[in-house]
């Protein structure tokens, strides 16, 4: 029978495993396709699956549907969320990927107990957004190559220099326990920054007081905040480096990265 995952939780979360060797449903939640979600327990680990038919193609409901589950599992545990359309073949190959990182799991288990992600987008004017629309040419030879070579290079670092004080005035503001950050362009010359804070989840209804207090203070940068969500991007970190899969993750349609937060389809736990 193949399996699609969804994420690997704290056996310790879902008291109902106590008793059980074997996969139970998990009580009231169906996952890709309409599927009844089981819990697989590993050792000390809890797998979110359903069953699979080979033969299901994804589409942007999956993808919805498998944010779901992973957000359903987060009320009760701490998380781990596998990329979307990650599939193995029969039990076997589940126990055996399972048993090969079990040690890494549980560590980054550890390390995220009680955490959640809040995520920043914030769009900025560029410090020289004047000469944005300015057709820089490298073409050419001598003096004028050089010359635009050099104003191409000046924009860009004046563009990061602005990037990092933004990104510093959030860090001393927020104090996230950790923080992944990246910079963008965008079509209308503004700078987006996509800002992931990792904080405790006590402490969710205070960060969201210190964003409306932030968003009032910085008039020249448009801000937006979502969250709570799993910490996908701490997650990525974690695995990064691992053995290589066992199984064949589907292949993510373009559109499906379109539910309530686009990183609930980022690759994570790739490793597994």
């Amino acid at each position: 029978m193949a399996w699609y995952a969804y994420c690997i939780g704290e056996k310790q979360a879902f008291p109902e495993l106590a008793r059980h060797r074997k996969p139970i449903p998990l009580e009231s939640v169906t996952g890709v396709s309409g599927n009844q979600v089981f819990l697989y327990p590993a050792s000390d680990l809890a797998i979110v699956v359903s069953e699979h038919n080979p033969s299901e193609q994804f589409n942007q409901k999956a993808g919805v549907d498998h944010a779901r589950v992973i957000a359903d599992c987060f009320k009760h545990s701490t998380i781990l969320p596998f990329r979307f359309g990650t599939v193995f073949q029969d039990d076997e190959g589940l126990r055996k990927s399972i048993r090969s990182n079990q040690r890494q799991f549980q560590c980054s288990l550890e390390r995220l107990h009680g955490k959640t992600e809040m995520h920043l987008k914030i769009h900025v004017d560029s410090c020289c957004k004047d000469q944005i629309d300015k057709h820089i040419s490298l073409d050419g030879t001598g003096k004028e190559y050089l010359s635009n070579l050099r104003e191409s290079a000046t924009r860009h670092r004046e563009r990061q220099t602005r990037a990092r004080a933004v990104c510093y005035q959030m860090h001393r503001m927020f104090s996230p326990l950790d923080e992944e950050v990246s910079c963008k362009m965008t079509e209308s010359g503004k700078m987006l920054l996509d800002i992931a804070h990792l904080i405790d989840r006590k402490c969710v209804e205070r960060y969201q007081n210190k964003y409306a207090t932030t968003s009032a203070m910085m008039r020249e940068c448009q801000m937006a905040l979502s969250g709570p969500w799993p910490p996908y991007h701490f997650v990525q970190r974690l695995t990064r480096g691992a053995h290589a899969p066992s199984h064949t993750p589907a292949q993510t349609p373009a559109h499906a990265a379109t539910p309530t937060h686009a990183a609930q389809l980022e690759p994570v736990l790739a490793a597994v």
